[in-house]
C-alpha cells in the first residue's frame, strides 16, 4: 500500500495515509487508503489542481479515488472535486444546498486570490456539491479493517465545517484532518461566513476525537500535536472573547 510519497511532494502520515501541502494557499489535502476504498479529503482550488491530485492518488495507490471529504466550503478546499467522476463527496449538513448556489461566490473569491479568471470559471461552472451529507457522524468503511469517522462541526470557521478522524493502528498515531479549524502557518482566519462564538467549542471537539497522542492535520501549515491545538483553543477563545 505505501510508496514513495515523497517523490510526490506528499508526506507520509502512516500505513497508507499522506498528505500534501498544495502551492499558492498552502492548503492542505490527505489521502486514506483501505483495501478497498481510498479517501480524498479536499480537492484542491481549482480544476486543474484536482486532475493533478487525481493522477497523484493514482499513481500512489494504484487504485482511483471512491470517497471525498470535503472540510468546508471555500473555494481553496472545493474547486478540483469535478476532477474525480464517480467519487461519492461527502460534507457536513447543509453543505449540498450551500454549494449549489454558490458558484459565482466561490469564482469571485479564488480570482480576488489570484486565480486566472478563465481557470476559476470552469471551475466555478462544475463545481460539485455532496451526495451524502453527515450529520452528527458517519463512519466509512475503506477496507482492510480501515474506518474513518465524519464528524460535522460547524458552523466555526465556515458555516460548514467536517473533520475526518483515522484512528491509530499498530505503531501508527490516530491522524485527525482538521480542515481550517486548525491552521499552523498563519493566524486563523475568520471570514464573513464564521461563527466565532462556537469555534473553540470546535476544537475541543477535535481534541476528543483524537486525543492526547494523535496528529493533527490543519488546513494550511505543518502537522500539528494537542497541545498546538489546546494553544489555539485558548488564543481563539480570548480573540474572540468566547468562555
Amino acid at each position: 500500500m505505501d510508496v514513495a510519497w515523497e517523490d510526490f511532494g506528499w508526506e507520509r502520515l502512516g500505513n497508507g495515509i499522506g498528505r500534501r501541502r498544495l502551492p499558492g494557499w498552502d492548503a492542505t489535502v490527505a489521502l486514506v487508503a483501505g483495501t478497498e476504498g481510498v479517501l480524498l479529503h479536499d480537492t484542491g482550488s481549482t480544476l486543474r489542481e484536482g486532475v493533478e491530485l487525481r493522477r497523484q492518488a493514482e499513481a500512489l495507490l494504484g487504485r482511483r479515488v471512491t470517497h471525498i471529504a470535503l472540510s468546508h466550503p471555500h473555494f481553496d478546499h472545493v474547486l478540483g472535486t469535478a476532477a474525480f467522476a464517480g467519487a461519492q463527496v461527502y460534507g457536513s449538513a447543509g453543505l449540498t444546498a450551500l454549494l449549489r448556489d454558490r458558484g459565482q461566490e466561490l469564482y469571485a473569491s479564488a480570482v480576488h486570490h489570484g486565480v486566472p479568471e478563465d481557470e476559476a470559471a470552469g471551475s466555478a461552472d462544475t463545481l460539485v456539491a455532496p451526495r451524502h451529507e453527515v450529520h452528527g457522524e458517519r463512519t466509512l468503511d475503506l477496507g482492510g479493517g480501515r474506518r474513518v469517522l465524519l464528524a460535522d462541526l460547524g458552523p466555526a470557521h465556515s458555516s460548514h465545517d467536517l473533520a475526518v478522524l483515522v484512528p491509530g493502528a499498530g505503531p501508527d498515531p490516530a491522524v485527525v484532518l482538521c480542515g481550517d479549524l486548525v491552521e499552523e502557518s498563519g493566524e486563523p482566519q475568520a471570514g464573513p461566513d464564521a461563527v466565532t462564538s462556537r469555534w473553540p467549542a470546535a476544537l475541543d471537539r477535535l481534541l476528543e476525537l483524537g486525543g492526547e497522542d494523535a496528529v493533527y492535520v490543519p488546513g494550511h501549515g505543518a502537522a500539528v500535536d494537542a497541545a498546538f491545538v489546546r494553544a489555539q483553543r485558548a488564543a481563539l477563545a480570548e480573540r474572540f472573547a468566547v468562555a
